[in-house]
C-alpha cells in the first residue's frame, strides 16, 4: 500500500513538473498518461503476485510423515527375513582411533625418530572405531599374533548415532 501512495505521489510530481515547465502541451499530457499507465500496471502486477502468494500460503501445511521406526523392528508378518543381501558388498572405511592433536608445520617438520608427540587422550582411554567417519564402537587395543587388533567394548546406539549426525 505504502508503494502505491509512493507511486501516485511520483506520478503527481512529475505531472505538475511537466505542466511547470511551460508547455503544458499535448506531448506532455501523453508521456503523463503513458507513465500513469505504466504506473498502474505495475502496481496490477505486483498486487497479483501477492495475492498469489497468499493463496499459495494458505494451501501449504507441514509434511506429516509416517513413523517407521516400529514396523522396521518388528519382524516382517509372512516370517521371511529382510533381504539386505544387495547391500552387503558395499565397501566401508573402517578405522581405529588412538587420539588426536595439532602441530603447527614448524613442529611437524622437527619431528624426528624416536620423537613423541602428545595426544588428547590418556593412556588405558579406550580408541574409537569410525566406519565412514562415523563413531560406532569404542574398544582396546590388543596383539594378536604380532598384529594390533581392537577388542570391541561399547557399541554406539543407534540413537546415539542418528543424534551424531544433527
Amino acid at each position: 500500500m505504502a508503494d502505491e501512495k509512493d507511486q501516485d505521489a511520483l506520478a503527481a510530481e512529475w505531472a505538475a513538473a511537466l505542466e511547470s515547465d511551460g508547455g503544458g502541451g499535448s506531448d506532455d499530457e501523453a508521456l503523463a498518461d503513458e507513465w500513469a499507465k505504466a504506473l498502474a500496471a505495475e502496481e496490477e502486477t505486483h498486487i497479483k503476485k501477492e495475492k498469489e502468494q497468499e493463496f499459495l500460503a494458505a494451501k501449504a501445511r507441514d509434511a506429516d510423515f509416517k513413523d517407521l521406526t516400529d514396523e522396521a523392528k518388528s519382524p516382517r508378518v509372512d516370517g521371511t527375513k529382510r533381504e539386505l543381501d544387495f547391500i552387503l558388498d558395499i565397501p566401508l572405511d573402517v578405522s581405529a582411533e588412538l587420539g588426536r592433536t595439532r602441530l603447527l608445520i614448524n613442529e611437524l617438520l622437527q619431528l624426528g625418530q624416536g620423537s613423541v608427540i602428545e595426544l588428547n587422550k590418556l593412556a588405558g582411554e579406550p580408541l574409537e572405531i569410525y566406519v565412514n567417519g562415523k563413531l560406532v564402537a569404542r574398544g582396546e587395543a590388543v596383539v594378536i599374533n604380532e598384529k594390533f587388533g581392537c577388542r570391541l567394548t561399547d557399541i554406539i546406539s543407534p540413537i546415539e548415532r542418528v543424534k551424531q549426525l544433527g
